[in-house]
Parts: C-alpha cells; sequence; structure tokens
C-alpha cells in the first residue's frame, strides 16, 4: 500500500490553520474524508457528512477519527478558513505524482467559472479558475483564482511558474496568447502553441494576410498535415499548414521569446447536411512539424470535453452552492484531483459511472486513492 500512504503523506503536509485551543478533529482526517465522498459522487459538506457517517467503520482502517465523526460545522469552517494555495499544493503535488511525465506531452490551461459561487448579500462575484490539465493523462496538475477585477491574463504566468512544464507543450486560446505568457513558458524550459484571434488585432490580421499571400505554398517552405474524422452522425476534417522560420519577416521575433512557426488550421464540420468552417491562426516554438502542432492544437479541447464538462455535468459544479471565503476554491481543488484520480483507473467506464461505482464499492473506492491503473 505504498502509494496509498503516499496520499496520506502529502495530505500530512497540508498546515493547519486552525487555532490550537477548541481544535479536536484532525485536518488530515476532516481532508480525507472529504475527498473520499467527492469521489463517491458527494457534491456539498451534507454529502460529505452523511458519507462519513455510513463508512464510518472503513474510514477508521486508515484514519483515527479520535471524536468519531466530524460535525457538518467543522467540515464547514475548516473548508472556509483553509487556504486553497496550501491545499493545491499537498493535493496537487500528488496528481503530479500519478503523472507518467514523458516529454512532449501537451499542458492545456483554460478558464472556468463556478457560477453559482457568487454571493449577492455579500457582492461576491462567481469564482474563475484558470486550470492546468495534462491531456494525454487527464489529470489537473494545477489552478488559479482569478482576482475579480481581473482576468486569465495575468493569472496565466502566475500559474505556469508553479507547475512542471520542462519539455512539455503548453496550449492556451486567444485570451493566453500574451508575450509574457509566452516568455514564463520558455523560462521553464517549455513550448508554447498559442491561438491567435481578434482580441490581438494586429498579431490575428499580421497572420492572416501573411497566409493569405502564401496562396497554394509554391513559394514558401512548408509543413502540411490533414485529418479526418468521422463518427456519432459528424465528419471533421481538419487542415493544418506550418511555417518555420517566417516570424523574422513579420518581426514578431522582437516580441515573442523563441518564436519558431507560424501555423494556419482550417477546420470543416458537418453534421447530417448542415456543414461550417473555422480558420485559426498558431504561433509556436515547436518546429514547423504540421502533424505535432495539429495535434497539440486538437488536444487543448481535452480539457473543455474531459474536465470542464465532467465538472458540470457529472459533478454539477455550476449549480453547487458552497459560497462562503475559501470554500468554494477548495472544494473545486479537490472536484478536479478526485477526477484526476478516477482517470487513472476507470478504464472504459464514465466518470459518472467510476463515481457511482466508488460510492457503493469501497474495495472500488480504494483502487481509486491508490491508483491502480486497471481494475
Amino acid at each position: 500500500m505504498e502509494e496509498y500512504e503516499n496520499l496520506i503523506e502529502h495530505l500530512k503536509l497540508i498546515p493547519d490553520m486552525r487555532a490550537e485551543r477548541g481544535k479536536k478533529h484532525k485536518l488530515i482526517d476532516i481532508l480525507f474524508i472529504a475527498l473520499c465522498s467527492i469521489i463517491s459522487d458527494g457534491e456539498g459538506i451534507g454529502d460529505i457528512v452523511n458519507f462519513a457517517e455510513h463508512r464510518e467503520k472503513w474510514l477508521r482502517k486508515y484514519i483515527e477519527l479520535p471524536y468519531g465523526i466530524p460535525s457538518y460545522c467543522t467540515f464547514r469552517r475548516v473548508l472556509q478558513i483553509l487556504e486553497p494555495k496550501d491545499l493545491q499544493k499537498g493535493l496537487m503535488s500528488w496528481t503530479e505524482s500519478l503523472r507518467n511525465a514523458t516529454s512532449g506531452q501537451v499542458i492545456a490551461l483554460d478558464g472556468k467559472t463556478l457560477r453559482h459561487s457568487f454571493d449577492t448579500w455579500s457582492g461576491q462575484k462567481s469564482l474563475h479558475l484558470l486550470n492546468a490539465w495534462v491531456t494525454d493523462n487527464g489529470i489537473a496538475i494545477g489552478c488559479e483564482r482569478v482576482g475579480e477585477k481581473s482576468n486569465e491574463i495575468p493569472a496565466a504566468p502566475d500559474l505556469i511558474e508553479k507547475l512542471s512544464v520542462k519539455g512539455h507543450i503548453v496550449t492556451l486560446d486567444a485570451m493566453g496568447c500574451q508575450k509574457e505568457t509566452a516568455k514564463k513558458i520558455i523560462e521553464k524550459g517549455g513550448d508554447y502553441l498559442l491561438c491567435a484571434k481578434k482580441n490581438q488585432p494586429s498579431l490575428y490580421e499580421d497572420l492572416k494576410e501573411f497566409f493569405d499571400d502564401c496562396g497554394d505554398f509554391k513559394t514558401v517552405d512548408f509543413g502540411y498535415y490533414e485529418n479526418l474524422e468521422k463518427g456519432h452522425g459528424r465528419i471533421e476534417e481538419r487542415k493544418c499548414w506550418a511555417v518555420e522560420g517566417e516570424s523574422k519577416w513579420l518581426g514578431l521575433d522582437k516580441e515573442w521569446k523563441k518564436i519558431r512557426t507560424l501555423a494556419m488550421i482550417k477546420r470543416k464540420r458537418t453534421i447530417r447536411e448542415t456543414s461550417s468552417e473555422e480558420t485559426s491562426y498558431y504561433i509556436t516554438s515547436l518546429e514547423g512539424n504540421a502533424r505535432k502542432i495539429a495535434e497539440a492544437a486538437r488536444s487543448h479541447w481535452a480539457i473543455e470535453n474531459s474536465l470542464h464538462w465532467v465538472l458540470d455535468v457529472t459533478m454539477n459544479e455550476d449549480m453547487n452552492r458552497i459560497r462562503k471565503d475559501n470554500a468554494p476554491e477548495n472544494m473545486a481543488v479537490m472536484r478536479r484531483v478526485a477526477i484526476s484520480m478516477v482517470n487513472q483507473i476507470k478504464g472504459k467506464l464514465s466518470v459518472r459511472r467510476a463515481l457511482k461505482s466508488a460510492a457503493m464499492d469501497t474495495d472500488f473506492l480504494e483502487k481509486i486513492l491508490v491508483g491502480h491503473r486497471q481494475l
């Protein structure tokens, strides 16, 4: 049970913010119960208490519970005062240990709002988190709170500073296409693939004009890759052109750290008789390998499908009304860790079915906690 014990060790690293006076229940017990409840399809604090009361005998195999099951108020108070950065440091370090960090992995950064975390009475706005997702492994390795009066632009370099991106490809959508973000990724030893849209009008127009001038590409060296996918009544065709070494011609090398390749991806989607087309432009520090660029751009959307969609549809995050102090962010961190752990052992099961299985079967829950790769 060495891997399991490591989880306990990671939880022990989280400092307890509570005053010694009046403190009865151990922080590690409270956090372990909360994480197990979320893995077992729990959504709120009431579910955490309910899980603990029904699984007390099983819980005592791993944690002490010297004063029995903590009360609803205890769970709520701890989640409100616990520093999210401390919880994230402990739990995300555990998910990082599950990651098979082969070189060239795609780390997608994208933001998500917890829509019902606002508080009208206090004027608190909905919590918005910038998430980091390893698309190959389905693992969340970090998140950064976006300030109420800010946006994802300053949050991206702060999050990247905390991540291990050396040898990997960091992808961001148009909001993250910023010079400081690219610089931070390079300083950390990674590569970037940034999508340029009309929120960067100068860059977008330069790229569009460049590829328009390329015409049939007879006068420029380029890489090309195309891919066709069919399924569920839908056909998706993607074509990628990558041109290396032309950033100097546009003067982009003076603004973007180690920019190497310009890319254009055209997508055509057909559903029955209806078709839609989209053209996207990218800048990247990668070499002009069109296939690698196209696949990295495609992988970026895994954060929407495999993380954000699961959080909203399976874990009901958007509708969760926990909103006081640090509780919304702490619960959000544990949800992301729970999804990461489930992804390592669920096999062909959906995340929803895996959570339901963990709720009904403690043997299955233990497999998730240990991190076995096979059922």
